[in-house]
């Protein structure tokens, strides 16, 4: 792979290029602004190309190396483009409120993250029956709070090598914390931000939804070709071989059951049932199960084989349950 190509024509379509009126201006944004029309500041798009061109490279050469990117983004409109891009490359991500000491005090954080998977245990095995309907009605809602919060970094087991900032004025409390921790940012800035400590400044408009998408998608591209390159680096050129593997079905497992070679769109976030870890996931994966409807769909039987096949044979039922809620949801 290589880094994902885009143009200024895909950077104008999406309106990259619209700022903020020019009497909300950050005069620390001068250099990359272009002009005003209509009292509307221009961002200058000869500027832009070249350092999101540097920001994807950063981030394809932070994964290469083995490290972790952070994305964050809390503000409506940026909150499933986030956290749908984070999953696409398999990195992290904060869509919900930035709780204070996420990075500075990591500790705290991951003593949070561990009441979390306690509480998802909790919930999902027998022992939740030993507690009153109001009792679980209470973790329940704790552990809700705590996912929204933490269900993004949960399995990130440390701190971020380099974090993706979408608005740096309502996320300047995250660019604080990774400022004191000496950890590199590469964030969108409009014009009435201030684009000083940021490591790799990108010039564009960060409240359209088309331009959010867009460089959520180009930063999980950048992330996607660093773990290609971190691959070739093992010594592996498959496009070398004589016989390329070829990409084939996953063969039907032990218990019959037959998976899909790829996720059908976005794949499911398989992390949200019961006592799921991203290694878990991961196994479900190699199965070619991606989406909540599958497990929905397994008969006791299967879903207990499937179980015992990812290694949480006593975790089934309530999979197949959390599935058929999770599919009437998204209904």
């Amino acid at each position: 792979m290589a880094l994902p190509d885009f143009t200024m024509r895909q950077l104008l379509e999406a309106g990259v290029h619209f700022g903020h009126q020019s009497h909300r201006w950050n005069p620390k944004m001068a250099p990359f602004i272009f002009g005003a029309r209509n009292n509307i500041h221009i961002v200058d798009l000869a500027q832009t190309v070249p350092m999101l061109h540097a920001a994807l490279q950063a981030v394809s050469d932070t994964v290469a190396k083995g490290g972790r990117i952070l994305f964050v983004g809390t503000k409506r409109q940026a909150q499933d483009g986030v956290a749908d891009a984070a999953k696409r490359c398999a990195q992290y991500f904060v869509n919900s409120r930035w709780l204070g000491g996420t990075l500075t005090n990591w500790k705290t954080i991951s003593a949070s993250i561990k009441r979390l998977r306690h509480l998802d245990e909790v919930l999902a095995g027998g022992e939740a029956n030993s507690y009153t309907k109001k009792e679980r009605l209470t973790l329940q809602r704790e552990r809700d709070k705590l996912d929204r919060s933490l269900g993004g970094i949960k399995d990130m087991g440390g701190l971020p090598d380099l974090i993706f900032v979408i608005d740096t004025n309502k996320e300047d409390i995250a660019i604080q914390e990774a400022q004191r921790l000496n950890i590199p940012v590469a964030a969108i800035v409009d014009t009435n931000s201030d684009p000083k400590g940021i490591t790799y400044v990108v010039p564009g408009n960060d409240d359209a939804g088309r331009a959010i998408s867009l460089y959520c998608d180009l930063i999980a591209r950048a992330a996607i070709d660093g773990i290609s390159r971190a691959q070739g680096e093992s010594g592996v050129d498959i496009g070398a071989s004589v016989r390329p593997v070829a990409e084939e079905l996953p063969a039907a497992s032990s218990s019959g059951f037959q998976g899909l070679a790829g996720p059908r769109g976005t794949a499911d976030d398989l992390k949200k049932l019961p006592g799921v870890s991203g290694a878990i996931e991961k196994k479900f994966n190699d199965l070619g199960i991606f989406h909540y409807w599958q497990l929905a769909e397994l008969d006791h039987d299967t879903a207990h084989k499937i179980g015992e096949e990812v290694g949480l044979p006593s975790r089934a039922d309530a999979w197949v349950a959390k599935a058929k809620a999770l599919t009437a949801e998204a209904e």
